[in-house]
């Protein structure tokens, strides 16, 4: 049992997010989570760039949470926003992060939980009808839908939500012969319901947030009593100095000043590559 057994969460969404974020959060929190409608959430940004978001990802995400504790009255809330953009480690493939924001008003409380892994985010910019199937196979079409618009990546004419083969080729034809370029520009939908790839990373953002919101501050009992800090200073394995890998961790609560560091016991050395000394 959770502090939150029982409680009505509103969860405002209007692309399908609920199908994920509910059974996670009623399972391991025993709360309801109640799909919330009744405001276009797409006038807080758009993936396709013809609404740019204002502020930052957690913003928005925090903005549709109080937007849904409004419109049901409710005092829990419950909100998601992604974000696209290349993987922090190469920068080779597309990066998907996923934000949950848990907002309790009673507890004048937010808890984020957080996801992120490779995404199914691609485009392309093509004359040729036999290119642009040969770029939808690619990114799992049918599965994963389509937007297509004339011209470049800029054109204001949009179709989105392409989920058939059929549809495909009438809505590139429509491009084609709207395109004074001659070119037609097609993306990947990153709508959560669009694209099961981005689903599957909110679904994981639910798992985190509700990780989160189970633990509770050993002082006072709020949730998200949660990792805040790391330690640095595991002893290297050949000369053991203290090199920068993790040696412990802190977690703290989000309301009263309660801190505990708990030593790391997965290891208790570092490799010698990440030693200063040995490898300067």
């Amino acid at each position: 049992m959770s502090i939150y057994s029982g409680k009505r969460v509103a969860l405002l969404t209007q692309h399908g997010k609920e199908r994920v974020v509910g059974p996670v959060l009623e399972r391991e929190l025993g709360c309801r989570v109640e799909h919330t409608v009744g405001y276009d959430t797409d006038l807080l940004g758009t993936f396709t760039r013809d609404i740019p978001r204002s502020g930052t990802q957690l913003e928005a995400a925090r903005k549709k949470a109080r937007v849904g504790m409004e419109l049901s009255a409710l005092s829990l809330g419950l909100a998601s926003e992604g974000s696209f953009g290349q993987d922090p480690f190469m920068g080779m493939f597309p990066w998907n992060v996923e934000l949950l924001v848990w907002i309790d008003r009673e507890r004048e409380l937010e808890v984020v939980g957080m996801a992120q892994g490779k995404a199914n985010f691609s485009h392309l910019l093509t004359a040729d009808w036999a290119t642009a199937k040969t770029f939808a196979r690619k990114l799992r079409f049918p599965e994963h839908h389509v937007v297509v618009r004339p011209e470049s990546e800029h054109d204001p004419r949009i179709r989105k939500g392409i989920a058939t083969w059929t549809e495909l080729e009438i809505t590139f034809a429509w491009a084609l012969a709207q395109s004074e370029n001659g070119h037609v520009f097609l993306e990947t939908d990153v709508r959560a319901h669009a694209n099961p790839m981005r689903m599957e990373n909110i679904r994981l953002a639910a798992e985190d947030l509700a990780q989160k919101l189970r633990s509770l501050c050993p002082a006072c009992g709020t949730p998200g009593f949660w990792k805040v800090e790391r330690v640095a200073g595991l002893p290297c394995s050949v000369c053991h100095a203290p090199t920068n890998e993790t040696r412990a961790e802190t977690q703290g609560c989000l309301i009263c000043p309660h801190r505990y560091t708990r030593e790391l016991t997965d290891r208790s050395y570092a490799d010698p590559r990440f030693c200063d000394n040995c490898n300067p």
